[in-house]
């Protein structure tokens, strides 16, 4: 739980992240015009709102598994060690594979999820990311796609949290200490 009071400040609103996702789709429907099913596979658990909107809005054949990986814990700084705590069920040889995250910061997550991914054979994977922070980039990788570039500001809301609040929220905030 947060030990400082805060307030959250609209960053993005609930409008313009469906019509940025409508684009998305499209994008990628475009990408995977070919494939006979497209393995969706959510980064858990900041991503689970995005996934779900955005495979509403891909009009094609869709698979969804998730993988929970960790750098965070409740912090607000990223440890750097990444930790898989749930992993895919299913097979992804020789299949088509978008990787969706919520935020990607320093890219530590992103960079360990994608070779993880990478080592099982899919005929392609591809990233989406809602958010990115390129000025607080580590690892050399980015998002295939992305929603919104940010500024380096701590964020919460459609799906992303602080210390497990503000999930909820169907905007993106920026989290401002007073």
């Amino acid at each position: 739980m947060p030990e400082r009071p805060y307030v959250i400040d609209k960053m993005i609103s609930a409008k313009t992240i469906a019509a940025r996702i409508e684009e998305l789709a499209r994008e990628i429907e475009a990408e995977y015009k070919d494939t006979d099913k497209l393995v969706v596979v959510g980064l858990l658990r900041g991503s689970f709102v995005f996934i779900a909107d955005l495979v509403r809005e891909i009009d094609l054949p869709v698979e969804v598994d998730f993988l929970e990986a960790s750098s965070y814990g409740d912090g607000m700084e990223s440890s750097r060690e990444v930790r898989i705590l749930k992993d895919i069920r299913g097979q992804i040889e020789g299949r088509d594979v978008l990787l969706v995250e919520d935020i990607v910061d320093t890219g530590f997550t992103l960079e360990h999820v994608v070779h993880l991914l990478k080592s099982r054979h899919p005929r392609k994977l591809r990233t989406i990311a809602l958010l990115d922070k390129p000025s607080r980039r580590e690892a050399p990788i980015k998002g295939d796609w992305i929603g919104f570039e940010i500024p380096d500001e701590f964020v919460v809301g459609y799906g992303i949290d602080f210390a497990q609040r503000n999930r909820n929220l169907p905007f993106i905030g920026k989290v401002r200490f007073t």
